[in-house]
């Protein structure tokens, strides 16, 4: 490993708030940064109160905490990244990747980037605002919408304004999450960018991101998404060769459990944020579909932390 890469938490929307990213930093404190799900920006809104609590200085216990934006109008991207200033965030993501066609049909995430002309005039108006606003300002993206071929425009654009730094996962949006990531692409990006570079997909295992450095070994930064959600201890695992311990993910289970059931009311509420974290955690967990399945099917707490418990003691 290379002694200088960070390990960056990715935003996964209904998942990796602030509860969960508080419970990873307290048991599993390996990530240099974490980025929050996005804030979607309109016309007419403040933060909803679910987006407020996520981003207040007061619920978030790590202080390396960056907000992502997912926008494609600049007068509501400046609005909002001055609100956010206002809580001392003085980063902001701008989302365009997010591969999800209800996000792609209003022309954000990855869907703004099949407007290449739009996206030029939206960045070169917020950036423009951010240095007025002593704002700095990185992009999460994919290559393309149908075609890695498209990303040498769209490189070309971001290339024309100070990018913090940029975060590449290497799959077009027709991909969603299928295929490969195309590391030529990510290759191309290392040699042609002006900002730093962060790669992001696909690291599940130790494995998969000894291959990513064998094959880019000066790459400084790189995301996790789905892996960490998969292992919490992934870059306890690359970073400390801390192997995943069942009694510590226990506790951050349950942590994560305990806070959203006080902020939660009733049983429907807490058991449906719990069945989207098992959906990714169950696969570090040996023979553990049979519990899956039962998380999935409960419909009352006590019988969740009875199959829980259960899986804790006979799988991992």
């Amino acid at each position: 490993m290379n002694a200088m890469t960070k390990i960056y938490c990715a935003p996964m929307e209904g998942i990796t708030g602030y509860i969960y990213r508080n419970a990873l930093d307290e048991y599993f404190p390996y990530q240099d940064r974490y980025f929050t799900p996005f804030i979607a920006t309109n016309h007419n809104k403040l933060f909803t109160s679910r987006e407020l609590n996520d981003i207040l200085p007061a619920n978030n216990m790590p202080g390396n905490i960056v907000p992502q934006l997912l926008s494609n109008n600049a007068e509501d991207f400046i609005r909002t990244a001055k609100e956010l200033k206002e809580y001392g965030y003085t980063e902001i993501n701008i989302n365009l990747g997010c591969p999800s066609p209800t996000v792609v049909t209003k022309k954000k995430g990855a869907g703004f980037l099949a407007f290449p002309d739009e996206l030029d005039e939206f960045l070169d108006r917020i950036y423009e605002a951010a240095d007025k606003e002593d704002i700095s300002i990185s992009i999460k993206t994919r290559t393309g919408m149908t075609s890695p071929d498209e990303f040498a425009e769209i490189l070309e654009i971001y290339n024309r304004y100070p990018v913090s730094e940029l975060i590449i996962h290497p799959r077009v949006q027709a991909d969603l999450y299928n295929n490969t990531p195309d590391y030529n692409v990510f290759e191309y990006a290392l040699k042609h960018s002006n900002a730093p570079v962060c790669y992001n997909g696909d690291i599940f295992t130790k494995a998969d991101y000894d291959r990513l450095m064998q094959r880019f070994p000066i790459l400084d930064r790189v995301m996790f998404g789905r892996g960490l959600l998969r292992n919490p201890a992934l870059a306890g695992e690359i970073k400390a060769g801390i192997r995943h311990d069942k009694a510590v993910i226990k506790k951050f289970h349950d942590c994560i459990y305990r806070e959203y059931c006080k902020i939660m009311p009733g049983d429907r509420n807490v058991l449906f944020k719990m069945k989207e974290l098992w959906y990714y955690m169950i696969q570090s967990f040996e023979n553990g579909e049979h519990y899956y399945k039962r998380i999935r099917k409960t419909q009352r707490k006590c019988d969740y932390e009875s199959i829980v418990n259960e899986l804790f003691t006979k799988c991992l």
